[in-house]
């Protein structure tokens, strides 16, 4: 399995989705939902899951993977690995929330 990278946004939205989860129904569920997204990831980086370039008008390089109700944007890097970018829900305006994180400090977090 290729590694990854986790960009400082998507550690920021994770949380939130962990949170909100926890709130709505219990800790077995938010714990099984991340860790259902991980395994996106790592199915990402992988190539074994179906993914689509994202669209012209956000005016970045890059594709997008849907996970349940949630929307993987990921790039590759210059390394080669894949880098996520950002986890928006599906009923989030994806554009405007998607510039906010793609121009977000991007500190990559390892995932080997």
């Amino acid at each position: 399995m290729k590694p990854y990278l986790i960009q400082q946004a998507t550690g920021l939205r994770l949380d939130d989705i962990y949170r909100y989860t926890l709130s709505q129904w219990d800790k077995q569920q938010a714990e099984h939902y991340i860790r259902g997204l991980f395994e996106q990831f790592d199915n990402i980086a992988a190539q074994t899951t179906f993914s689509r370039p994202i669209p012209a008008e956000f005016g970045v390089d890059g594709f997008f993977s849907r996970y349940e109700h949630h929307i993987i944007y990921w790039k590759t890097l210059s390394t080669g690995q894949v880098g996520i970018v950002t986890v928006l829900h599906k009923k989030m305006h994806q554009i405007e929330r998607f510039k906010e994180d793609f121009t977000f400090n991007q500190v990559p977090i390892e995932k080997s």
